[in-house]
């Protein structure tokens, strides 16, 4: 191994050949590290070759693509149909995923509880963090199956790919990759060199032996996984667990997915039991909904190939500052500006004395536009102190001109509201060909937002 010395920022993963006290790249102060930069040479790829009983690397040839064998694109089903779908339909072998999430969400609990549905192809579940006697006990809170689960508590990323060739294990659970390290680097682990030089040997003893291997990750206090930003180059697949630990509820999405689509979300919620699936997130969102009170409607967004009703919680009350206050949970606040001025300018409303505040219950983050005519209903219900019916569901993209615009997907919306019992439903004029004439729920059609809001309140406007 040949080394030399440089500065890393251990917040952006930039390198200086001198210290600074700034980083150049990122800006941030006092995260210059000295690290000793490691370059492979012809014995340290013959070692990695001996360690996973490949080929050289450094001695493949380029061949044309249509020379290049097809290899199955056969799943590994991980018997949770929430991470299965996230997943793009299970696990790809070779495959390499980084699961983040905040400390307590739930990440190690996830994977022991994948691991009891894989046990026909031997799980290895490799901690870095926690005893083996601690593994064992919180496997037995879960109350699962865990015969055939293999445990390892090792920290060297070396000794980690040595395992995972001497054993039939078909699946490598890594907890996790902060606590990984490689011998020939002189920083420690949890370093920007560490983690992204110990991810590096995981990836390529994937790629060779053909085994999938999952990464869980910690994020740091800003919601980005902790180290440097190109370990989630390295990855497949990136999952993200969001959720508050004073809830119940847990939201996993693909922020990357090489395999399948970055739009599926999967649903849990968390018991003394572990994680259960949600297998309809509709009526969980719905579930406390107090349809009687002003300033709550229902609205209906898509998540990759899911359409969820969720409900809209809006606050609107005279300022006592000059500036009044504008907030958004749960959705973009400069989408809720921007709602606020449109009402305000074709509607004729003042709100340049109130306070606004706006709610997705249930804790979800939507960019789905077609919640803005459910959020502009529920911030005039408060307004007027008049309840939405709660039979109804809004759907709708606002315009700056007060047009409600098509949305996509609006047949699984309808569809969705039909199937929980809601009887009416407001749409955009623009997408009243493609729905079915012969519909159990009454199409209400709008074209400005004036029409789809005297629809909801009719004369009490």
């Amino acid at each position: 191994m040949k080394s030399k010395t440089v500065y890393v920022c251990q917040n952006c993963g930039a390198s200086n050949p001198r210290w600074s006290g700034k980083c150049p790249s990122c800006g941030e102060w006092n995260t210059m590290v000295e690290e000793a930069q490691v370059k492979k040479t012809a014995t340290e790829e013959r070692r990695f070759a001996a360690i996973t009983g490949t080929n050289i690397v450094g001695k493949a040839r380029p061949v044309l693509l249509t020379e290049v064998e097809q290899e199955s694109q056969e799943r590994i089903f991980t018997g949770i149909q929430e991470l299965d779908r996230v997943l793009g339909g299970g696990i790809m072998r070779g495959s390499i995923t980084l699961v983040g999430g905040d400390p307590g969400i739930g990440k190690s609990t996830l994977m022991l509880q994948m691991c009891s549905h894989l046990q026909a192809i031997h799980p290895l579940y490799v901690t870095g963090e926690e005893s083996l006697q601690q593994i064992k006990s919180r496997a037995g809170r879960l109350g699962l199956d865990f015969t055939n689960l293999s445990v390892l508590s090792e920290t060297n990323a070396d000794d980690i790919v040595l395992a995972m060739k001497n054993t039939d294990a078909g699946v490598i659970i890594a907890d996790s990759i902060q606590t990984l390290f490689r011998p020939d680097i002189e920083s420690a682990p949890g370093s920007v060199a560490q983690v992204r030089e110990s991810a590096a040997l995981l990836m390529q003893a994937a790629k060779a032996l053909n085994k999938p291997v999952f990464l869980v990750g910690h994020v740091t206090k800003e919601g980005n996984i902790a180290g440097p930003k190109v370990l989630e180059h390295i990855v497949d697949t990136v999952l993200q667990f969001e959720g508050e630990r004073i809830y119940s509820y847990r939201i996993l999405r693909a922020a990357k997915n090489r395999f399948g689509s970055t739009n599926e979300i999967g649903v849990f919620e968390m018991s003394e039991d572990g994680l259960r699936e949600v297998a309809n997130p509709s009526e969980v969102f719905l579930s406390q909904r107090n349809a009687e009170e002003s300033g709550t409607a229902v609205t209906a967004a898509m998540e990759g190939t899911r359409p969820i009703l969720i409900e809209v919680q809006a606050l609107v009350t005279p300022s006592s500052y000059n500036q009044p206050q504008r907030s958004a949970t749960g959705l973009d606040y400069r989408r809720l500006q921007m709602i606020i001025a449109v009402l305000e300018k074709r509607l004729g409303m003042n709100l340049g004395h109130h306070d606004v505040f706006v709610n997705i219950a249930g804790g979800l983050k939507l960019d789905d536009p077609a919640i803005d005519l459910g959020v502009a209903a529920a911030i005039v219900s408060s307004f007027r102190d008049i309840a939405i019916p709660a039979d109804m569901v809004l759907i709708g993209e606002i315009g700056l001109t007060g047009e409600v615009r098509a949305v996509v997907s609006v047949e699984q919306r309808v569809s969705e509201a039909q199937k929980l019992g809601f009887t009416s439903v407001i749409v955009p004029q623009a997408v009243m060909k493609r729905l079915p004439k012969n519909l159990a729920i009454t199409i209400k059609p709008a074209d400005r937002i004036l029409k789809a809001l005297m629809d909801v309140f009719g004369s009490e406007r």
